[in-house]
């Protein structure tokens, strides 16, 4: 039987793989990896949003969770125009490896945060309407998962998907 300290471990080590590995699908990285730039600001067919508008809203949607579980008086932009560009492509290539590069540091930083309060996981925040750093990390899992896939799929539209 695990002891309370071993089972916090536990479940850090779980949503640590959940939130890098992605463990049952392709990681976030793992769908970003050799993409060509001039795919990232086309709309295939019918399809609403490009992979780089997809990329920014797992960016700032990633952001604003970190900074609400970590910060009281965090203020959330506003839904839903507040979490989706309205450029459909990166300006250069710059733009595009400064999403992806934040994305990967703030999922670093929530990480860290979830390691740095292991025994706090299911405490209420003294702010908001009783979110849990754990229920903040499978929102966060959950929604990078969706838009992964999202991407995934768009680069099978754009036949620039090689895996």
């Amino acid at each position: 039987m695990q002891n309370q300290k071993d089972q916090h471990q536990s479940l850090f080590d779980h949503l640590q793989s959940l939130l890098n590995e992605g463990n049952a699908h392709a990681t976030l990285d793992a769908a970003v990896d050799n993409i060509s730039f001039d795919v990232l600001g086309q709309k295939p067919g019918k399809v609403p949003y490009t992979i780089f508008q997809l990329a920014e809203h797992i960016r700032i949607a990633q952001w604003d969770i970190l900074e609400f579980s970590r910060n009281e008086q965090h203020v959330s932009p506003k839904w839903p125009d507040g979490y989706w560009p309205s450029e459909t492509q990166p300006k250069d290539k710059a733009d595009w490896e400064s999403c992806i590069r934040q994305i990967k540091s703030d999922r670093k930083e929530f990480i860290s945060l979830l390691e740095n309060n292991k025994e706090n996981l299911y405490k209420p925040f003294p702010y908001g309407d009783g979110q849990t750093l754990l229920k903040e990390a499978l929102v966060l899992a959950d929604h990078n998962s969706y838009h992964t896939g999202e991407i995934i799929v768009l680069r099978k539209l754009l036949d620039d998907w090689k895996k």
